[in-house]
């Protein structure tokens, strides 16, 4: 049996979760040591196991779990229960007596039924930190709600700053192209498991944690919404221009986009001398972010002619030469053929004995000088684990 190492070492931890926003703050959880024990439906596991093309191959050659599965679910033992049953639902009781934390992201009140809930198993197990991952949070007018990261990107309000602004092609409000919502959600959480295990060593009371998914998009609007707060009005759609710096946003090159980002006016004046237009520097216009914002259609169309027929390595070159922050508008692919990638080791390669290649999965960005992240076991094959964890129960 392979033994977790790192930061959470001796941390248990049963996950009662399935998709995204759980199984990420329990993956981190993972990877950083803590033993994660992954309750699964039989016969059919978390959802994301079928979310697909594409799909993983099995080593005799058939279908295998999702890719998607596989992002979330690293580092974790699968255990096949039927917590609906009364047998299943007293198998996670008694789990949950010898864990530290369990996360959850059923239904506001769905799991009392089955007594799941936080008040009973915290009555077999008093220092137990036990997450709660809804859409809405445990109260309030939409605390019986359904949650789903695309509706919560549209209904707390990333939607409606990201996408093209009207009147340009193409305008509507767009979603993100991945689930930030579940994302966030993964890592508020997982910060907040670990303050609450701190409380729990320091005094030896668990408590209760409350995430929902609606109430993390609001804070994920940062300098958004006090933009709002301060002036009154709300952001709208800019496309890929900043609501509150100038330039900074993607220029065309001949042979792909880069995007520029100038943060201060210093910044900005080395941009113009890095493309010849050291008058840009000195133009009334453009001295200040400020006016560079009030003057940000011209300034914008200047510099496109400027960049527009140069290329990318280039462009790149010379402002990195000049000390203007730069970076090409990369597919996925290009992402990890980066020399900083490979450098920074961003794909973990894992091996398991059911499917015909290794896994890949993108390491986790912690960088720890004492206690490093490790990776020491790869997404679980369903059931894998449900013999070892259920055979060390007392029955």
């Amino acid at each position: 049996m392979t033994q977790p190492s790192g930061p959470l070492s001796g941390v248990r931890v049963l996950d009662l979760s399935r998709v995204l926003a759980g199984p990420w703050a329990t993956q981190l959880l993972a990877d950083l040591g803590a033993e994660v024990i992954k309750i699964e439906r039989p016969g059919v596991g978390d959802d994301t196991r079928q979310w697909g093309p594409p799909f993983t191959t099995k080593a005799d050659g058939t279908k295998g779990d999702a890719a998607y599965f596989m992002c979330a679910n690293r580092g974790k033992k699968s255990v096949e229960l039927d917590i609906a049953s009364p047998e299943g639902a007293a198998v996670v009781r008694e789990l949950a007596k010898g864990c530290d934390v369990v996360v959850e992201n059923f239904k506001t009140g769905g799991l009392k039924k089955y007594g799941l809930d936080h008040a009973s198993l915290a009555a077999v197990n008093p220092k137990l930190v036990y997450c709660s991952i809804t859409g809405f949070g445990q109260d309030g007018p939409d605390a019986h709600r359904a949650g789903y990261d695309y509706m919560i990107q549209a209904m707390g309000g990333l939607m409606s700053i990201t996408g093209q602004p009207d009147g340009a092609a193409g305008a509507e409000p767009m979603k993100v192209g991945v689930a930030v919502v579940d994302l966030f959600t993964g890592l508020y959480a997982s910060n907040a498991i670990m303050a609450a295990l701190l409380h729990a060593r320091a005094t030896g009371e668990g408590q209760a944690i409350d995430i929902g998914l609606f109430d993390v998009q609001a804070a994920m609007l940062a300098n958004q919404a006090t933009n709002f707060f301060v002036s009154g009005k709300a952001p709208t759609r800019m496309g890929n221009a900043h609501p509150n710096l100038a330039p900074y946003q993607p220029f065309p090159c001949s042979d792909g986009m880069v995007v520029i980002a100038v943060g201060n006016d210093g910044q900005f004046r080395a941009l113009a001398g890095a493309l010849g237009a050291g008058g840009l520097g000195a133009d009334p216009r453009f001295l200040t972010n400020a006016l560079r914002i009030e003057h940000r259609a011209v300034l914008t169309a200047e510099l496109s002619a400027l960049t527009a027929g140069q290329t990318m390595h280039g462009l790149m070159a010379a402002l990195e030469a000049a000390g203007v922050p730069c970076g090409p508008v990369n597919t996925i692919d290009q992402v990890f053929d980066e020399p900083q990638a490979k450098h920074r080791g961003l794909e973990v390669e894992q091996t398991r004995s059911d499917l015909s290649a290794p896994v890949r999965t993108v390491a986790s960005p912690i960088r720890m000088s004492r206690t490093p992240v490790t990776y020491d076991l790869p997404p679980p094959a369903l059931g894998a684990d449900t013999d070892e964890v259920l055979g060390g129960l007392k029955r």
